[in-house]
């Protein structure tokens, strides 16, 4: 359960929403037929040492409720308090997205990244705007707008949930703690913009690395994330605390060092059609010692060309990437 009351998640959100916070994949047996949770427990202990303050328990794969619950709960069992644990509201319909949140709030998550299923298809704001309430009024959990062109929502405004629907929102929900910025990606406008009306009243994350660690020299940001900068290993987090300390010479570096694993990343299919490649995420989090292993089909494929990449890419970045083969990949490092 949450370790804050509902009327205290604001409160909750500024003090403990510092850091960054990547994704951690569910993996599953070799038979596909159940979760590997020595896998599972191997990923959050290797974001702990990476310095990441939390992770999101990804719900866009294909696993059960149950299974997503059982997912939640271990990852939290193993986190023991050293991490916050970020729930993927992003199921069906709205009805499963509250029995979701609920199972989420009872096996220790504490913080809700709020998205919107494929076929949600609001007329207007006004909609958008009842599903977001129901679903905040559903939990007494910390919940995290998310702005973003995956949901479709371009159709009725460039930055996607623009200020007045954030506003009422603000208002209205008290257990809205923070927004994820990536409104009308690719540009940072809306970002912009939700900074300057609401940094004062929620905390603002800006996720993605190459806009975070220059926009963070010039405006305060405590949150990162959740994101897949595991790819990074542990650079992001020490980049956060060398900004965090004024250090501004030294992130610059590191944002520059970091290109050419930045170049890679961007130049394989991460996603498509709002759907993001996981099982490219999860290769190019166990090049950098995360766990890897089997995702349940229906998913994305990985094809040699692209890991070659991604790992070229982590060498010249000086990262370090695994020595162990590929194929090993598939395997993953805790096999059951």
């Amino acid at each position: 359960m949450a370790r804050y009351h509902r009327h205290e998640a604001r409160e909750w959100a500024r003090e403990h929403l510092r850091g960054v916070a990547n994704v951690v994949i569910p993996t599953m047996t070799s038979d596909f037929k159940r979760l590997n949770e020595k896998a599972i427990r191997h990923d959050v202990e290797t974001t702990i040492g990476h310095g990441f303050a939390g992770a999101l328990a990804c719900s866009e794969v294909a696993v059960t409720p149950d299974e997503y619950e059982q997912f939640t709960r271990v990852m939290v069992e193993q986190a023991n308090g050293r991490i916050f644990v970020v729930h993927q509201a992003v199921f069906n319909t709205l009805e499963d997205n509250i029995e979701a949140v609920k199972r989420a709030e009872a096996a220790g998550a504490e913080l809700v990244l709020l998205g919107y299923p494929p076929f949600f298809y609001p007329q207007s704001y006004e909609d958008v705007y009842n599903y977001t309430r129901a679903l905040c009024d559903a939990t007494n959990l910390a919940v995290m707008l998310f702005p973003i062109p995956t949901w479709g929502f371009s159709r009725l405004h460039p930055s996607d949930l623009p200020i007045p629907l954030l506003r009422r929102l603000i208002d209205d929900c008290p257990n809205v703690v923070a927004i994820k910025a990536e409104g009308g990606m690719p540009h940072i406008m809306s970002a912009i913009e939700v900074h300057r009306a609401f940094h004062k009243e929620v905390v603002i994350s800006l996720p993605i690395e190459w806009e975070y660690i220059p926009l963070s020299q010039i405006i305060p940001i405590q949150f990162c994330g959740t994101n897949f900068s595991a790819y990074y290993g542990s650079a992001l987090p020490k980049i956060f605390n060398l900004v965090q300390e004024g250090k501004f010479d030294e992130a610059t570096q590191w944002f520059y060092r970091l290109d050419a694993a930045r170049k890679a990343f961007n130049s394989v299919p991460q996603g498509g059609n709002g759907l993001i490649n996981r099982v490219m995420w999860k290769y190019e989090s166990w090049l950098q010692g995360y766990n890897g292993g089997p995702l349940r089909h229906p998913t994305a494929r990985l094809y040699s060309r692209d890991m070659a990449a991604l790992r070229r890419g982590q060498e010249a970045s000086g990262l370090n990437p695994t020595s162990d083969p590929d194929e090993a990949f598939f395997v993953g490092r805790n096999p059951e």
